[in-house]
C-alpha cells in the first residue's frame, strides 16, 4: 500500500513541495476509524510514547510519595526546549531522591531553542544533561528506581528492571509485542521499539479514554493528562506546537511530537487516538496534518474558538528573513 500526502508547501500559489506519509485514527475499542497509507507497517514511535513510559512513575506510587508537582510530571512526558525552567525542574526531580545531574545517562546537547542556548552561552555556562530534551523522562525513571530501592545505574539498558517494567507497559498499552528484533536506540540512548502505526494510535486511544485499562492504570493516565494540561509549557516550551495546542485545549486533548516526523494525539471525551508518520521525517508535515484531522474528527468536542486555532495550525503562513509572506504549509489530508 502506498502512502498518501500529509502536507503541501506553497510558494506563492504554487505547490513547491509535498510531504508524503501515513496517518490513522483509532477508536477506544481499537477499531480503525480512518486511515491513509500503510498504517500496518512498523515505525519507531520515538518520543511520542514518553507519557506511556511515565505511567509507572504514577502507578508505583512514586509520584505520590515524592510529592511530584504538575510541572515535574509534565516534564517526565516531555521533549523540551532546554529552557531554564525545564533544566531547573529536571534538577528538582533528581533532588527528591538525593541525586543530581551526574545520574543522568541521556547525554548532553545545547538547548534546542536558539534563544535559550544563546542565553546560556552569554552567562558563560555550558550545556549539561539537564538541557537534553529528554531529561525529564530520564529523571522520572531515576525517581522510580530510587523509590523502589533499585540502583538506577544503567537504567537506559533494556535489561534494567525499571526499563523492563516501562517496556512491558508499552506492550500492554499498544497491544504490540516489543521484541528484541524490533529494538533500536533512541537519541537519548534508551530503547525504542518499532510497532505498527495502528498500535501506536491504539495506545493513545486507551491513554486518553482509559477503556480496557485496570483502574489503577486508568487513574495514572488521568493524572498525567491533568499534569500536562496544567503545565503544557513543560511538555515542549516556547513556540512549540504541543504546548500551543494543549495550552488551548487543556484536558480535552493530549498530543506529543516525536523525532523523525512521528506524532500522536488523543481526544479523551471521544476515546479517539491518532498517530501520524511523515516519510521524510518532517515534523512540520505532521503538525498541520494532525490539526486538520482533529478538526475533522473532533465533533461536538470542538467549539468555535477551537476551530479558529486548528484552522491556523492546519494552514501556516511562511515568511522569509525580511518578514515577507512567501507561501504557506497546509494539510493535504481531508479535514471534513
Amino acid at each position: 500500500m502506498s502512502d498518501g500526502v500529509l502536507a503541501e508547501v506553497l510558494r506563492g500559489d504554487r505547490v513547491e513541495s509535498r510531504h508524503g506519509g501515513r496517518a490513522v485514527v483509532v477508536d477506544a475499542a481499537g477499531r480503525v476509524v480512518w486511515s491513509m497509507g500503510d498504517v500496518a507497517a512498523a515505525v519507531y514511535p520515538r518520543s511520542t510514547v514518553k507519557a506511556l513510559l511515565a505511567l509507572p512513575l504514577v502507578e508505583t506510587g512514586t509520584a505520590s510519595r515524592l510529592n511530584l508537582s504538575d510541572d515535574e510530571l509534565a516534564l517526565a512526558c516531555a521533549s523540551h526546549n532546554g529552557e531554564a525552567a525545564h533544566a531547573e525542574t529536571a534538577a528538582r526531580m533528581l533532588s527528591r531522591v538525593g541525586r543530581d545531574v551526574g545520574c543522568l545517562e541521556c547525554g548532553t546537547h545545547w538547548p534546542t531553542l536558539d534563544s535559550a542556548a544563546r542565553e546560556l552561552a552569554a552567562e558563560g555556562k555550558a550545556a549539561s544533561p539537564l538541557h537534553n530534551n529528554c531529561s525529564g523522562k530520564h529523571a522520572g525513571m531515576i525517581c522510580v528506581a530510587c523509590d523502589q530501592g533499585i540502583d538506577p545505574t544503567g537504567y537506559i539498558s533494556p535489561d534494567h528492571p525499571v526499563q523492563q517494567a516501562a517496556t512491558a507497559v508499552l506492550a500492554e498499552m499498544t497491544g504490540a509485542a516489543h521484541e528484541d528484533a524490533m529494538r533500536g536506540i533512541d537519541g537519548c540512548s534508551m530503547p525504542t521499539y518499532a510497532i505498527p502505526l495502528t498500535a501506536l494510535a491504539r495506545g493513545f486511544a486507551r491513554f486518553g479514554g482509559g477503556v480496557g485499562l485496570h483502574p489503577d492504570r486508568a487513574a495514572a493516565a488521568s493524572r498525567l493528562r491533568a499534569a500536562v494540561a496544567a503545565a503544557p509549557f513543560m511538555v515542549a516550551g516556547s513556540g512549540r506546537f504541543d504546548t500551543v495546542l494543549m495550552r488551548h485545549f487543556g484536558e480535552r486533548l493530549f498530543c506529543k511530537m516525536g523525532a523523525e516526523g512521528v506524532m500522536v494525539a488523543a481526544l479523551p471525551q471521544l476515546g479517539l487516538g491518532f498517530a501520524l508518520k511523515a516519510d521524510d521525517g518532517g515534523n512540520r508535515a505532521v503538525e498541520v496534518a494532525l490539526a486538520a484531522l482533529l478538526r475533522r474528527f473532533g465533533g461536538d468536542v470542538l467549539q468555535e474558538a477551537d476551530h479558529a486555532v486548528l484552522d491556523g495550525l492546519a494552514h501556516q503562513t511562511l515568511r522569509n528573513w525580511n518578514g515577507l509572506t512567501v507561501g504557506a504549509i497546509r494539510a493535504a489530508v481531508p479535514d471534513r
